[in-house]
């Protein structure tokens, strides 16, 4: 979403860029809160992967204790 040209940060956002330095205070606030929640965003997919992960293993660790057909 931001880039860093040769010496101005700017925001890349549906195909324009803007100066970050010439966006409005509450504009740079709501840059920050999208970084914000794309981080807790990944910290989700992370926990999701575990999650995934430890659901699969008790799946097999059932599946080793039901009787054979």
């Amino acid at each position: 979403m931001t880039t860093t040209t040769a010496q101005t940060p700017t925001l890349d956002f549906d195909g324009k860029q803007y100066p970050i330095s010439s966006l409005s205070e509450q504009a740079r606030v709501q840059i920050g809160n999208i970084q914000v929640t794309d981080q807790e965003i990944a910290r989700l997919r992370v926990q999701l992967g575990m999650a995934q992960t430890a659901r699969a293993a008790y799946l097999q660790a059932l599946r080793a204790q039901l009787p054979t057909a």
